[in-house]
């Protein structure tokens, strides 16, 4: 049975990039997959911003489309009823990391919960509001009341960029398996971008190193790659 996956986490913590990254490495394994933009909340990183790309690599994007492809405002695609649906695809749900933007899954409940999925918390502890054990614990009762749904694994995404450093994630490794002995819940991986996966061994404390692109970019640093 293909799965259905939703993805959330906090402002900056890495959960659309998380999420494409998701999509492409199912896409390399052979499964159909479909990627849904339903982040009202973040107007700059946005899994919509690649849509091109995925139409390359074969990997279906569900956003807003035409003239409301790039708006700044709180909208999502009528077709993701459809996709939850669709038992014949592997299904990616990018949620806001927040209450609002967890509340666009309460018309979608019934049906992800008749599907059957699991709910992603992207987590990284260099960011405010997830700094530590306490901290994220609340924002995981916060947004399962948000969204009506239950988060049962743990994404560590802990990095600072360029500042980016083996102490620096496994601290933030330590933080997660804190919190998932705790509300015991699946914690296997910790991401790196590429750019820094040098610095960063696998095997951290006994977890599994993902290797992630930078994908999206603010305006302004796409202006800068563009010389401008």
């Amino acid at each position: 049975m293909n799965k259905l996956y939703v993805i959330i986490g906090a402002y900056g913590s890495g959960k659309s990039e998380y999420s494409i990254h998701l999509a492409r490495s199912l896409r390399e394994e052979g499964k159909d997959v479909s990627l849904a933009d339903l982040d009202v909340v973040n107007p700059y990183f946005r899994s919509r911003d690649v849509r091109d790309e995925f139409e390359g690599e074969g990997i279906e994007l569900i956003a807003p489309e035409g003239q409301f492809s790039h708006a700044d405002l709180p909208m999502i695609s009528p077709r993701i009823q459809g996709a939850i649906q669709n038992e014949d695809k592997t299904v990616i749900l990018d949620v806001g990391g927040d209450p609002a933007g967890c509340r666009t899954l309460g018309r979608f409940v019934e049906n992800i919960e008749k599907r059957g999925y699991t709910m992603r918390l992207v987590v990284n502890t260099s960011r405010p509001f997830t700094t530590n054990k306490d901290e994220i614990i609340a924002m995981i009762d916060m947004l399962q009341k948000a969204s009506k749904l239950k988060i049962d694994e743990l994404v560590c995404n802990t990095n600072l960029m360029e500042f980016t450093d083996q102490e620096l994630v496994e601290n933030g490794i330590k933080i997660c398996e804190e919190v998932a002995s705790e509300l015991d819940l699946v914690f296997e991986n910790y991401m790196v971008l590429d750019a820094y996966e040098d610095r960063v061994p696998d095997g951290l404390l006994g977890k599994k190193r993902r290797i992630m692109g930078y994908t999206l970019r603010k305006p302004w640093e796409a202006l800068v790659m563009k010389g401008i």
